[in-house]
């Protein structure tokens, strides 16, 4: 099937996006002034579009590589990175000031469907086990991935964090989920893994900038080293930029799963090339 039909609906949803206040989306001062319940409305408009299953890897490139496009996916994929930790910190937060059961909380988590798949896929690509250390280099306001690979496989979480205050809020999070004993949540970027001893590491998705990142993490690990990174693909690269060539180079693409159900992500093993 072609793509070319949303092109109109794709350039319709920035528009509205657009008009919600993008301006606002870089003032964290002004993030409140967001309809978020729109923007929600909006993205999930976007998402039906990403899961055209009908939409092959070859017919989703006229869109991701049109200069006509470029604008509105631009836009789309910011309100998208917004939407995501701004619901991070609202759980976040909601789990720290209620009395009621914080799993509870957490279990109502907008995406935590999704990372339920994310973690079928990915615990297929590194052996998680008690015996193992798993490092995720921008864990974020809510720690979801540590937190279920630590309650699945019972396996040593350490979250790496830029934002001083992003990492506080986590710890109170996992604190009060009572996993303190199993999770550690550290200030730093991704040279922070050079300080570290650990046998599985985990880039984020919205860890940037990609060059950079990957860049420091290759000088820092080991031909050994399974490292997971997550991605786009297909259809569902119109949500967020996926991982090119030029910023993954010196590793090598040892196993790509893609997405399953509702999961936007395509989880890959990578591997540092002496």
């Amino acid at each position: 099937m072609s793509c070319w039909k949303y092109w109109p609906e794709i350039e319709e949803i920035a528009e509205t996006l657009e008009g919600l206040g993008a301006e606002n989306i870089d003032h964290i001062d002004e993030l409140n002034k967001i309809d978020i319940e729109e923007v929600k409305k909006q993205l999930d408009r976007i998402e039906v579009i990403a899961h055209d299953k009908d939409i092959d890897f070859d017919s989703a490139k006229h869109i991701l590589d049109n200069e006509r496009m470029n604008k509105a996916l631009k836009l789309i994929r910011k309100f998208y990175l917004y939407i995501g930790a701004r619901l991070e910190t609202e759980n976040a937060q909601e789990i720290i000031d209620s009395d009621l059961d914080p799993d509870e909380i957490l279990n109502k988590f907008h995406f935590y469907e999704r990372y339920e798949g994310l973690l079928e896929n990915e615990s297929k690509l590194a052996k998680f086990n008690e015996n193992k250390t798993f490092v995720f280099i921008g864990s974020g306001p809510l720690p979801l991935t540590l937190i279920m690979f630590r309650k699945k496989f019972g396996c040593k979480c350490i979250g790496i964090e830029i934002q001083p205050e992003v990492a506080e809020l986590s710890r109170k999070v996992i604190d009060k989920l009572g996993l303190s004993d199993g999770i550690e949540i550290i200030v730093g970027d991704e040279t922070t893994i050079e300080d570290l001893d650990y046998d599985i590491l985990m880039v984020a998705a919205f860890a940037e900038p990609k060059e950079r990142v990957f860049a420091n993490v290759w000088e820092r690990v080991t031909p050994k080293t399974p490292v997971l990174v997550r991605t786009y693909s297909g259809m569902r690269a119109i949500l967020y930029a996926p991982l090119t060539d030029k910023q993954l180079r010196g590793f090598h693409k040892e196993i790509m799963l893609l997405p399953i159900g509702n999961t936007n992500n395509t989880s890959v093993l990578l591997r540092k090339i002496e």
